[in-house]
């Protein structure tokens, strides 16, 4: 028979009884407090956050101070209640501090509170879990200024230090994605390791691999940085701010199960990638003249179309940007807002508030607006009253999912709005794609192949039919084609192109057009009417980017088909 051992056994219930605490906390925190559940076993506790409050008062309260990160504190509380929520969120005001809540064991309490024995010995804290001030990342920021500083430095952190790995590690890919301007940072789990990609100029990039102790860490951290519940394994999303000197630049996280764990993206929302002026997007000049015409007047319906990432919400904020002044009323109805604008009233919609764009829309128009923005008109409601506020003295920008700017009547048509009412309120209809743009220092001259050369002279041909002047857009008709490829340096990261510029269309409600309006008229009829308005197409003004040298003829070809007529 086996010796008996009692201090073995008695570790076990010990063990035993922490799981169940661990459990009935969990599932209190989400059944009856629907509050985030946090174990702080397995996390790392910041001393800076405890010097937040004192050894003293969280005892007193219950509570345990754990992660600082910015201007976020992160507090768990063993009891919650309104009272308590109140005192810590006036306390924490007072030190310029947000809190955000999460529901802990006794036993995950006391572990914080052994800590503030080393609080007295720590001269000074070093960069906690979470904790990444703007400094930090600047600081970082300065050290990058291409692709390979981010997989050198990453490298360099996973070699470094265990207890501040995963910290430096997050500082460096959030630090990383901002200096090259990345618009998306994408962490996922492979069946042996994990992979971080960033999304520079619409395209993913392949950055470094890591193991999967490595990806874990992360996970847990990002999660904890967005506020979201770290037992859940559904999809989730949350999201954080860093300040970044005076500005804020947000981060949308999303979580999503996969077979091998959670994917997670991150995506950054930089207010200085979208101060783009109108006069920078890549219009050209007729086009241009026409929509400062369009956008200045005092009534109209202008609606930008393209598909998800074609840069529409960067469009619509340089017309509002381009015509603000403090003397008009300028709001705003976005899902969700991602960007601020200053002088304007922006609100966000809520479905389980009820507060839907046709809600925000009536809302706003209560609001004696001169401008009205709508995120995106999705149905016959929202495409209704957006018709009806257009015609009576507001001028309404919004956005629509349609292929090309013909496509706008139809889908409005079929949205169930009345033609004849159409014809007197939308004034123009513009249709958009991103391209990348070659890098000026590394783009080299090459000859087109038969085919290349017979597709560019056709859309030529196209732009001479419709009456328009090859030399107004700086091309001699007459001279030989000359294309550029790509061939990568230093200045764009091997990849040949740096930054992005857009390729538009548009269609102006002219007589001809409001003419065959009523008879709800084909995109084909639609687009041989406007041709006499001297307005490029998209697969014209492509071809037009094409032979300046902005752009590839494969790039061009990858968002819009240049045999179409």
């Amino acid at each position: 028979m086996a010796p008996f051992d009692e201090e073995k056994q008695n570790k076990q219930l010990d063990d035993l009884h922490k799981q169940e605490e661990e459990q009935l906390v969990a599932t209190l925190a989400e059944s009856k407090y629907d509050l985030p559940y946090v174990d702080l076993y397995r996390l790392g506790i910041d001393n800076e956050a405890l010097r937040t409050i004192s050894h003293e008062d969280a005892m007193k309260m219950n509570v345990a101070p754990f992660k600082l990160f910015g201007k976020n504190i992160f507090i768990a509380v063993r009891s919650p209640s309104d009272d308590l929520f109140k005192t810590l969120r006036d306390d924490m005001g007072r030190k310029n501090l947000t809190p955000t809540f999460y529901m802990a064991s006794n036993a995950s309490l006391n572990k914080v509170w052994d800590r503030y024995k080393e609080i007295s010995m720590a001269e000074s804290s070093l960069v906690g879990g979470v904790d990444i001030s703007g400094e930090v990342l600047e600081e970082t920021a300065k050290k990058i200024q291409k692709m390979q500083d981010i997989q050198k430095m990453v490298t360099e952190a996973l070699e470094g230090n265990k207890i501040h790995k995963i910290s430096r590690l997050l500082e460096i890919i959030l630090a990383g994605g901002i200096a090259i301007k990345a618009s998306d940072i994408h962490i996922e789990p492979e069946k042996e390791r994990g992979r971080l990609r960033l999304r520079l100029d619409g395209v993913l990039q392949d950055v470094n691999f890591f193991g999967l102790d490595v990806y874990h860490l992360l996970n847990s951290r990002i999660k904890l940085l967005s506020g979201m519940k770290l037992t859940s394994k559904i999809a989730q999303d949350g999201r954080f701010s860093i300040m970044e000197k005076d500005e804020e630049i947000s981060i949308r996280t999303s979580l999503i199960p996969g077979a091998y764990g959670e994917s997670i993206v991150m995506r950054i929302l930089d207010p200085k990638s979208i101060q783009v002026k109108l006069e920078e997007i890549g219009i050209e000049p007729f086009l241009f003249s026409v929509i400062e015409q369009e956008i200045a007047k005092p009534n109209g319906l202008i609606l930008v179309t393209g598909p998800t990432g074609s840069g529409k919400t960067t469009t619509l904020y340089a017309f509002l940007r381009k015509i603000y002044s403090p003397e008009i009323k300028i709001i705003t109805i976005e899902d969700p807002i991602e960007y601020h604008l200053t002088g304007i009233t922006q609100t966000q919609t809520n479905e389980e508030k009820g507060y839907t764009f046709v809600e925000g829309l009536r809302s706003a128009l209560r609001q004696d607006p001169d401008v009205v923005m709508v995120g995106e008109i999705r149905d016959r409601e929202t495409a209704e009253i957006a018709v009806q506020s257009a015609l009576t003295g507001h001028i309404v920008f919004s956005t629509l999912h349609t292929n090309n700017a013909a496509g706008v009547i139809p889908r409005l048509i079929d949205l169930g709005v009345n033609p004849k009412i159409l014809v007197s309120a939308l004034s123009l209809s513009i249709a958009q794609r991103l391209v990348r743009k070659l890098c000026p220092f590394c783009k080299k001259e090459k000859a087109p192949t038969e085919k290349e050369a017979q597709t560019i002279k056709t859309v030529m041909e196209s732009i001479k039919a419709e009456g328009k002047n090859l030399s107004n857009y700086n091309i001699n008709p007459d001279a030989p084609i000359k294309l550029f490829s790509i061939v990568g340096c230093e200045k764009c990261n091997m990849l040949g192109y740096k930054g992005r510029i857009g390729i538009f269309e548009a269609i102006k409600t002219d007589e001809a057009i409001e003419k065959i309006m009523p008879a709800n008229p084909s995109e084909h009829e639609i687009k041989k009417v406007a041709r006499a308005q001297g307005i490029l197409s998209m697969r014209q003004d492509g071809i037009v980017k094409i032979l300046n040298g902005i752009t590839s003829l494969e790039e061009v070809q990858s968002v819009v088909d240049l045999n179409e007529e």
